[in-house]
């Protein structure tokens, strides 16, 4: 079974030139966003599995699928701990 991701409901983006920020607006938290993490976290605004957020990667930027798929994991890992993403609800993939 594969997993969708989406943003937290309460989480704003922010773009300053190729970099951003996102709000947490229940965690009152700020967090500094590089360019990869903001192309992440835009995408997510609907429902991603990791595949499909390694491909939005690639057609973005000049990387291979490992780089890809190592960004996006520990991108996901992280903003995961710190409540960023959550799993969408009802959405896994077989």
């Amino acid at each position: 079974m594969t997993i969708r991701f989406v943003r937290h409901q309460d989480l704003r983006l922010t773009e300053l030139d190729e970099e951003g920020i996102a709000l947490h607006l229940e965690q009152r938290k700020y967090y500094s966003l590089s360019g990869t993490g903001l192309t992440i976290l835009r995408a997510l605004k609907t429902p991603r599995t990791e595949e499909e957020l390694v491909q939005d990667l690639m057609a973005r930027y000049d990387v291979t699928v490992d780089e890809a798929g190592r960004s996006v994991r520990t991108f996901l890992e992280e903003c995961q701990d710190a409540g960023l993403v959550v799993p969408a609800p009802g959405l896994a993939v077989d």
